[in-house]
């Protein structure tokens, strides 16, 4: 399965990225259900950092983005593992299939992770690089500040009410 496939099932919820339980049983080819009763009998290894149910108020957020139809569904709100997760799901989900796709999903992950950390790293620099200009043109900045101003000021002085006598 294609990297950008994998990286597309994998969400943003509560600060943290995650993939749904329905995304990897598609992703490691078994049954929710299968995934879901592996994780229960396992649980111990699957902490709140790990692995989380959603809430029906984050469900229906989602669920609006998937554009999902009304028929059929779900009885139960999804379950979303973090990369931590996922990677323990290799020691509960034994099949050859299984260990390869969640290489691929943590590959996935990582790259993810590796592109925020250029984004902040771009993110800071654009910081600097407006700090600086700021400090540079702080007089120029000023100086067209106080034009404005002076001209304002012209506008309001022959737009003001006369005194005096009127011809």
């Amino acid at each position: 399965m294609q990297l950008t496939i994998i990286q597309q099932k994998i969400f943003t919820i509560r600060g943290e990225r995650v993939i749904l339980d329905f995304d990897i049983s598609g992703i490691y080819e078994v049954e929710t259900k299968i995934l879901n009763q592996a994780v229960k009998r396992n649980i111990d290894r699957f902490p709140e950092d790990f692995m989380f149910q959603l809430t029906e108020t984050e469900w229906e957020n989602l669920r609006s983005q998937f554009v999902t139809s009304s028929w059929g569904g779900r009885r139960y709100l999804p379950y979303a593992f973090t990369e931590h997760g996922v990677t323990m799901l290799a020691s509960v989900l034994k099949s050859e299939k299984a260990i390869q796709m969640n290489i691929a999903v943590v590959r996935a992950f990582i790259t993810l992770r590796e592109a925020g950390l250029q984004y902040k790293e771009l993110n800071r620099k654009l910081f600097e690089i407006e700090q600086s200009t700021q400090k540079r043109f702080k007089d120029t900045y000023e100086a067209l500040n106080y034009l404005l101003d002076k001209k304002q000021k012209e506008e309001d002085f022959s737009n003001r009410e006369r005194i005096g006598f009127k011809k």
